[in-house]
């Protein structure tokens, strides 16, 4: 799709996607390695805009430390020679608890963009996540083939516009909506602030053409982004916009951005069919809690009745392993998938998902848990 209006793609752009092919290190043994690498193939407004959080970046911290709180009490001579990874989320087979979480503007890090780390889902058989901020639309995604893709979804002002994207998606065979509930306006993003954070003449969100609502404002010192957040996304909703959502699709629809057990449970009530525990990454109110952390009692307020999965944070396979344990169905990943699409296109998303799969396969077998939907609370170090 050509967002350019027959303007000159931006020189810069073009100059950052031409060094974006170059195959990754072989010597990038995690993802932290191959976040150093994406910061050298990516322009410097690019990673910044991936890698931030809000304000401070307390919460975008803590979502990693978190984790690191955590122990393991592995179980001794159980019988690991065979391991099931695969699981199902709301009904849908995944070869693995690992999901690709919605993030906006791909083609900022490689050229094709959201197609490529599509495809990288589907050849590693887990499901993929659209966001509406795409920079290649619905119909683009979907035709990349017949791997399982959720739509994500932002509510505008403009209930047409809204109940379009949901219709676009449900055509196209998109298997669920993810409606994002913690971002009526954007975080205060400094490192965007100082950038001027905008998009190359050449991009936009291609999902919104039709409506006219595909370029960012330009903003010199300050976030285009957040100008056209402000400027078109729904500050008055409220659970009533859940069950008329919910009217609209025979798809299941999640709740993305839960932190607290009571809004947990009014998601259910208002037709919720799953929950992300969720706070943006760390990118929309800072100093919230790690996910992590708040994951247990939302779990235990759910009690089974949706699937609850958990985001923010995630860079280890006993992360995942944690999560697990912790109760989420599964986990969605976001930033390291964007480093390995900067690296090497759709075979280094591929690489992430296989590298967290095989880390992920590696800690169950020397935990003593043969599959995924088997692990046990008390894996956890102190309960």
């Amino acid at each position: 799709m050509d967002c350019s209006g027959g303007r000159k793609p931006a020189l810069a752009h073009l100059l950052s996607c031409a060094t974006m092919t170059a195959p990754t290190k072989p010597d990038c043994v995690n993802l932290r390695e191959l976040e150093a690498l994406a910061k050298e193939r990516l322009s410097p407004m690019a990673f910044d805009y991936y890698v931030s959080g809000a304000c401070d970046e307390i919460t975008l911290a803590e979502n990693e430390r978190a984790y690191d709180r955590i122990f393991l009490a592995p179980r001794m001579l159980v019988d690991v020679s065979r391991r099931d990874l695969s699981t199902e989320i709301l009904g849908q087979h995944a070869s693995m608890p690992i999901l690709v979480a919605p993030t906006a503007f791909h083609r900022l890090a490689h050229p094709d963009g959201e197609k490529a780390t599509a495809r990288a889902a589907a050849a590693a058989g887990t499901i993929f996540t659209l966001s509406t901020l795409s920079t290649s639309s619905i119909e683009e995604v979907a035709a990349t083939g017949n791997g399982t893709k959720w739509f994500q979804l932002y509510v505008y002002s403009d209930r047409g516009v809204t109940q379009s994207l949901v219709e676009r998606a449900e055509k196209e065979r998109y298997k669920a909506i993810v409606l994002t509930v913690d971002s009526p306006m954007l975080g205060r993003r400094e490192r965007d602030v100082r950038n001027g954070f905008h998009l190359p003449a050449d991009l936009c969100v291609a999902n919104l053409m039709k409506a006219g609502f595909e370029q960012l404002p330009p903003k010199e010192r300050e976030s285009g982004l957040a100008a056209y957040i402000a400027t078109l996304y729904n500050t008055a909703l409220t659970w009533k916009d859940l069950e008329w959502l919910c009217s609209l699709t025979k798809l299941p629809v999640l709740v993305k951005g839960v932190l607290r057990p009571d809004d947990a449970l009014r998601a259910l009530e208002h037709g919720a069919a799953g929950i992300v525990v969720s706070n943006h990454g760390g990118r929309q109110l800072d100093t919230v809690p790690a996910t992590v952390t708040v994951l247990p009692s939302i779990v235990e307020a759910v009690a089974g009745r949706a699937d609850v999965l958990v985001d923010g944070g995630i860079r280890r396979g006993t992360d995942v392993l944690k999560a697990l344990a912790l109760g989420a169905k599964a986990v969605l990943v976001g930033r390291p998938v964007l480093w390995g699409l900067a690296t090497d296109g759709e075979q280094g998303v591929l690489r992430v998902l296989e590298m967290l799969k095989a880390e992920l396969d590696l800690a169950l077998v020397l935990s003593g848990c043969p599959s995924v939907k088997e692990i046990p609370r008390d894996l956890i170090f102190g309960n």
